[in-house]
């Protein structure tokens, strides 16, 4: 029996609650919450921590880790995952791994997915809206 639904967060607030940005807070205070994550997420984080914070891969092996311990239920990539992220990205003209963030969120039962890059307020299947962490009214 999968848990009750719970918030979603994309790759990008990850990236955030690591960095001394000020929408760290922000992005700090969503993983506190224990929101649901996917896989890609994961690996989207550790693109970007390797490639623009200059992480090391322990130090991105202990941040998985700890993203992990607050947000632990972890959604995989799927064939079935794939085939929904298909289907989003052609009827809302997503990228594939926007998109496949998008079907995990589903897949979860969330009812919002917080992410910075896609379009704030978008409902989704008619079940999940996306809303930007960072605007001031969220």
């Amino acid at each position: 029996m999968r848990p009750a639904p719970a918030d979603f967060l994309d790759g990008n607030v990850l990236v955030y609650a690591f960095t001394t940005d000020p929408r760290a807070e922000a992005a700090q205070a969503l993983l506190a919450r224990s929101c649901a994550i996917s896989v890609q997420g994961l690996n989207e984080f550790a693109n970007v921590a390797r490639r623009k914070l200059g992480m090391s891969w322990s130090e991105i092996g202990r941040a998985v880790s700890s993203i992990c311990t607050l947000c632990p239920l972890v959604l995989p990539v799927e064939v079935e995952t794939h085939a929904d992220a298909l289907r989003i990205a052609e009827r809302y003209g997503y990228a594939i791994f926007d998109a496949l963030v998008v079907a995990s969120a589903l897949l979860a039962r969330s009812d919002i997915l917080w992410s910075e890059d896609m379009q704030d307020g978008l409902v989704i299947d008619d079940r999940l809206r996306i809303a930007n962490p960072f605007r001031a009214e969220n």
